[in-house]
């Protein structure tokens, strides 16, 4: 267990907003969680609002420690994504996707939260168009990897929804379809 409170109270945030979303959790089960007192909790975080903004950017370092980076080791191809993506929902307590998870719970676009959740979906959509790139696909308008985000955001729901990964193999399999009849770049 980490000793530094504001990573123990980064971890009981992620843990339970994760399982119970931001809104349905409390300062007070977060302290009481994390073991860090309210003073303590104070001195690292101004408000809950702030400790949803350090918990959605360590989520995005997540996606660049180790979504990413899985991807790439089994060729850095789009339809790999999908591969990744049902890994993850056979986990246990696959939740949905953290960043489509807080655009539906904070829908404002005002929402610092709801930003930062825009953001991380169009790195996502940029990783679909460098990944799109790599292997020779033509996508001069964006369209193909935006498809591709909307499939794999589609069964990262679905897939919470029926608590298996099917929802991945399936959406890859539209995916192939797609990049089948996608121009290639050359041809």
């Amino acid at each position: 267990m980490p000793t530094n409170a504001r990573d123990r109270l980064l971890d009981a945030a992620e843990d339970l907003f994760y399982a119970q979303g931001t809104r349905a959790t409390g300062v007070e089960q977060i302290l009481e969680t994390s073991g860090v007192g309210r003073a303590s909790f104070y001195r690292h975080f101004a408000s809950k609002d702030e400790l949803v903004l350090a918990y959605l950017e360590r989520r995005r370092g997540h996606w660049d420690a180790v979504f990413t980076p899985l991807v790439r080791a089994r060729g850095g191809h789009p339809l790999d994504v999908f591969d990744v993506l049902a890994e993850r929902l056979e986990a246990v307590g696959y939740r949905g996707c953290t960043f489509v998870n807080t655009l539906l719970e904070l829908p404002d676009p005002s929402d610092p939260a709801h930003r930062l959740a825009v953001e991380q979906k169009e790195t996502m959509r940029a990783f679909f168009a460098d990944l799109l790139a790599e292997h020779g696909y033509r996508d001069d308008d964006g369209s193909l990897a935006r498809k591709l985000l909307m499939l794999y955001d589609g069964a990262s729901v679905t897939g919470a929804r029926e608590r298996s990964p099917r929802a991945a193999h399936e959406a890859r399999e539209v995916a192939e379809v797609l990049l089948t009849a996608a121009p290639r770049t050359g041809a």
